[in-house]
């Protein structure tokens, strides 16, 4: 790799010949992230400052606010809107470095990271990678369906669904036109009742405006959940009134069900269900991912990586995973923790204070989380939340929700924008971003690409 040096003597940050990655010069212990979520960023801000060097490494330039993906996918927010810069992000964090690389592997014999763009070495490795969409082997629905893992799928979504309404419009052949405006929705838990919920108000006030060749009854929304309740970590009051919320949208929820193929206009169900169907959008289930270099004896169910109590992956003395990732399983969590957002902050701001105190051989507590509450949406003006003994349901749940989600997104502006649109759609049901900026095409079929 060839490397310029500046010149001007005012310039210190020199560039290290031997690493294939350009790092800044440091004689500082070295802390490098792998992925730039809710946990490694928390981690990042406690940093910052400090007696250490940091690197982080995402396949993406930003940090995205996954709650909010269900709105980009139905035109409610623009993707700016939920997406905000790392490098903008540590502005003026002088001992934080961003690289834009996908890692592949970990050499833990010698410190070093291989990644698409060359190597780096470290002196504590953070994994915190997140996870996938799990389609549990099922290649045909992972062929024809979409997840929403990120902000691409967001936008696949949202253009799907608009590119398929206006065909819709076009044809004279109603069994086209049903399979075109029937959605699936495949799992039960926050993001597929934020999604159906969405997706139903988009039916009842978008559709009738925009396309008045058919009627908004034509468009059928489907919620497949595999257990008997929606939102089964959180109490059966927010279960049963969601349920609520959702038939009162003209949702059909499906419960005891589970998909077992998908040709792209077909979803067949193992009860031996048929439904009509080009719209699949699979939230059902969520797999970790991360380099190679674990072994597999570290890993758990749902593709986690093992830790102990201090977040340190088993059979490594300086690699920790946080988020997602990461099953801390003891006697209280024989499963790991809940992957969602608060723990993953939770355990990115611990990990920042015990890697200090590691640095200093002071004394390190085990991880403890502490539960917050849940909260979900169905809608505007319906929510459902459980903060400990208190659980209820309604106007308050749902003005506690976007509180708290406007709070958490990254940026002024950012908040500012999301506010906006908001105040906007109380008032009016208006989804102003129903626009087609780029033509969706599905993945080729896999009989199609083998020759």
């Amino acid at each position: 790799m060839n490397v310029k040096h500046s010149n001007n003597s005012t310039n210190k940050s020199s560039c290290k010949v031997t690493d294939d990655i350009c790092l800044p010069d440091s004689s500082l212990p070295r802390v490098v992230i792998i992925g730039g979520g809710f946990a490694g960023l928390a981690l990042v801000e406690k940093l910052k400052h400090k007696e250490v060097q940091v690197v982080l490494f995402d396949k993406n330039n930003f940090h995205q606010f996954q709650p909010l993906l269900y709105q980009v996918a139905t035109s409610a927010l623009e993707p700016d809107s939920i997406v905000f810069p790392f490098r903008k992000q540590f502005k003026g964090y002088k001992n934080v470095v961003f690289r834009l690389a996908e890692v592949e592997e970990i050499q833990a014999s010698s410190n070093t990271l291989i990644t698409s763009k060359g190597k780096v070495h470290y002196d504590y490795l953070i994994l915190a990678t997140g996870t996938t969409t799990n389609f549990f082997g099922m290649d045909s629905v992972a062929q024809n369906s979409l997840g929403m893992k990120d902000i691409r799928d967001s936008l696949n979504i949202r253009h799907m669904m608009l590119q398929n309404l206006e065909q819709a419009a076009i044809t004279c052949n109603d069994y086209e036109r049903d399979a075109l405006t029937n959605f699936v929705i495949v799992g039960g838990g926050p993001a597929g009742v934020e999604m159906a919920g969405a997706l139903a108000e988009f039916c009842k006030y978008i559709l009738p405006k925009d396309y008045p060749e058919y009627p908004s009854s034509i468009m059928n929304i489907y919620l497949i959940e595999a257990n008997e309740e929606l939102l089964s970590t959180m109490s059966d009051k927010a279960s049963s009134k969601t349920l609520e919320y959702l038939k009162d949208l003209n949702v059909k929820v499906l419960f005891n069900e589970s998909v077992s193929d998908y040709d792209g206009s077909e979803v067949s169900t193992k009860s031996g269900k048929k439904i009509l169907a080009k719209n699949l959008i699979w939230t059902a289930g969520v797999k970790g991912q991360f380099p190679k270099g674990v072994e597999e004896k570290h890993v758990v169910k749902g593709n986690r990586i093992k830790t102990d109590s201090y977040l340190k992956v088993e059979g490594f003395k300086n690699i920790f995973a946080i988020g997602d990732i990461a099953a801390m399983i003891t006697e209280n969590t024989p499963k790991g923790h809940p992957q969602v957002a608060q723990t993953a902050i939770q355990q990115g701001k611990y990990l920042g204070e015990s890697l200090l105190k590691l640095m200093k051989n002071n004394h390190i507590e085990p991880f403890h989380y502490k539960d917050k509450g849940s909260l979900a949406t169905v809608g505007k003006r319906k929510a459902v939340a459980d903060l400990g003994k208190f659980k209820f349901a309604g106007y308050f749940a749902w003005l506690l929700w976007s509180i708290v989600h406007l709070l958490s997104i990254s940026g002024f502006r950012n908040r500012l924008m999301v506010g906006f649109n908001w105040a906007v759609s109380y008032f009016t049901y208006e989804k102003s971003n129903r626009l087609i900026i780029r033509n969706f095409k599905p993945k080729p079929s896999v009989n199609n690409t083998k020759k």
